[in-house]
């Protein structure tokens, strides 16, 4: 199968994208990105046959051609965000709200999908959002916008939507490099001193990042096709199912 990703310079989005380049069944990963996976970042010695790269700057506008290359892949998962942190509302909703739903409406005018191969829509939300709108917390409502909007979207198309809200995520000890570079000293101290909390007090909030990445794939790739929306916890268990990828040896793109 073919894979879109977005986000992969973020900590779930890199992930997410070894994932999909260790699974056999992953033929490609399209890359839809305003700038190249980095040179520190470090990638399974495959990632140059299975990647191609579209650089794209205008996250809000699809042109024609665009969106029909797109729409002839399997899956697109949408990994692209940033905390809400030190972010305007309207800044947030452009980046969360505005941007999924233009490639999302960008797929369906290029009529993505078929009645027999359903094209699956991944989005990356977050525990706690909020598709009713109450919530007190701004990330909360406009990520819980998106979960809103996108099924009533797709109604009657050949694309389905599938939610999955992780928790507390933080890069893999595995790559200390991730960690250097995708995290400020004030967030490496976070991570160490609320990871264990997380995992030891409310672990049904925690993603283990491999995890995440693994599981990702598997929704993408049809795993569980009849279940629309998945809480943190429910990856925690449905990842149990998923048998492990095997170590890949390391390269650099």
């Amino acid at each position: 199968m073919r894979i879109v990703l977005t986000g992969v310079t973020g900590v779930a989005g890199l992930t997410i994208y070894r994932a999909a380049l260790t699974d056999p069944a992953v033929q490609q990963v399209t890359l839809l990105t305003r700038r190249e996976v980095p040179s520190w970042a470090k990638l399974p010695a495959n990632a140059h046959e299975k990647t191609e790269v579209i650089l794209h700057s205008d996250f809000k506008t699809y042109p024609p051609d665009l969106a029909r290359r797109l729409a002839g892949h399997d899956a697109l998962i949408w990994a692209l965000g940033r905390s809400a942190v030190g972010m305007s509302e309207e800044e947030y909703t452009e980046l969360t709200y505005d941007y999924t739903l233009s490639a999302a409406r960008a797929l369906k005018e290029a009529g993505a999908g078929s009645t027999d191969k359903p094209f699956r829509f991944v989005y990356l939300s977050g525990e706690n959002a909020d598709p009713t709108g109450k919530s007190g917390q701004m990330w909360a409502r406009v990520k819980g916008r998106v979960e809103r909007e996108l099924p009533e979207l797709f109604e009657g198309t050949n694309i389905t939507a599938h939610i999955y809200r992780p928790g507390y995520f933080f890069p893999s000890k595995k790559y200390p490099e991730d960690r250097r570079n995708q995290r400020s000293t004030l967030l490496r101290v976070a991570d160490v001193a609320l990871g264990p909390a997380v995992r030891g007090l409310i672990p049904s909030h925690y993603s283990p990042i491999e995890d995440l990445g693994r599981f990702v794939v598997e929704v993408a790739k049809g795993r569980w096709p009849q279940q629309t929306l998945f809480r943190n916890a429910d990856m925690r268990e449905l990842v149990k199912s998923v048998p492990p990828l095997a170590e890949p040896k390391h390269d650099e793109l």
